[in-house]
């Protein structure tokens, strides 16, 4: 007959591989769940990699609209400038960037003033100007300047020099100025800044465009140039010559650039459809902004040009 030592031993014994089978068993549960969790992770892993390559990941595309916008109008200070004109601002996109646009000047001084805009070079110009013929901004406005540069200042319903309309854009197209040299001006084979036929804005501070236009009557350079030229006279130089010619007095200001009768009257001007040009490989869809050296966004101020 066992001893009660003998029963407590086997008792013991008994209750250790008890546990010891439960622990077994319990280690092997955990190693399943661990392996079907690492599973379940790689299988996880594999789907999103083979969803990024596939591009599920990648932000909805969105319409790149800057890329369109081919000017910028600024408004500028109606209140602290009587002389500008709220007629609205041209679009900002979809505007034609090469080819010309015809322009045509009627005065009271003779036949039309045929003019060719230049679309590639200055299209904000154009779009500006053809946006104001169409509110006939300019009919029945005066040139109120024949300028010592042997230009006729047009395109201010106010005729003060400071008019134009509620918005401003960017210098375009300013000649580069000539290269430093030792003599002590320009010489006299070298082409002219501004060409007699030369059409260009001039704005009041510079870079600040709105209405004002020159046209150019005679050959002008200059070793500062600071008129965007955006187009050319095609027919009628000859009248733009016979309003040079007019005697001029002062304007009140201490320069002698009024015309003496004070009578050079823009009666209409239009601008035709855009031409494209032959050369031109597509339809002239706008690829993008003027650049920052030719459109410094100016403030917003009470001047006008």
């Amino acid at each position: 007959m066992a001893s009660s030592r003998d029963r407590q031993r086997k008792l013991a014994r008994a209750k250790l591989d008890r546990q010891l089978a439960r622990r077994a068993s319990a280690a092997r549960r955990r190693r399943r769940i661990q392996a079907g969790v690492g599973t379940a992770l790689i299988l996880v892993l594999v789907v999103a990699g083979s969803a990024w390559a596939l591009g599920a990941f990648d932000r909805e595309p969105t319409e790149d609209t800057a890329a369109d916008e081919v000017c910028l109008w600024t408004p500028q200070n109606t209140e602290g400038n009587s002389n500008l004109k709220d007629v609205g601002e041209p679009a900002t996109t979809g505007l034609p960037v090469t080819g010309t646009r015809p322009m045509t000047i009627v005065t009271n001084q003779g036949e039309p003033v045929s003019v060719e805009l230049d679309l590639a070079t200055a299209p904000c110009a154009a779009a500006s100007i053809a946006h104001l013929a169409s509110q006939s901004f300019y009919d029945n406005t005066k040139c109120h300047e024949i300028t010592a540069d042997g230009a006729v200042r047009c395109g201010d319903p106010s005729g003060s020099g400071l008019g134009g309309p509620a918005y401003s854009f960017y210098d375009e197209n300013v000649p580069d100025a000539p290269e430093a040299s030792p003599a002590p001006s320009p010489s006299p084979d070298d082409p002219p800044t501004y060409p007699k036929g030369t059409v260009a804005m001039i704005a009041n501070p510079p870079g600040a465009n709105g209405s004002q236009f020159l046209i150019f009557f005679k050959d002008f350079t200059t070793t500062e140039p600071r008129f965007p030229i955006i187009g050319k006279v095609t027919a009628g130089l000859d009248v733009v010559e016979k309003i040079g010619a007019l005697p001029t007095v002062d304007n009140g200001a201490g320069e002698k650039v009024k015309p003496e009768n004070d009578d050079v009257v823009i009666q209409s001007l239009t601008v035709g459809e855009p031409v494209l040009d032959p050369a031109s490989p597509a339809d002239p869809a706008p690829t993008g902004t003027p650049t920052p050296e030719a459109s410094a966004a100016p403030e917003a101020s009470a001047s006008a040009g």
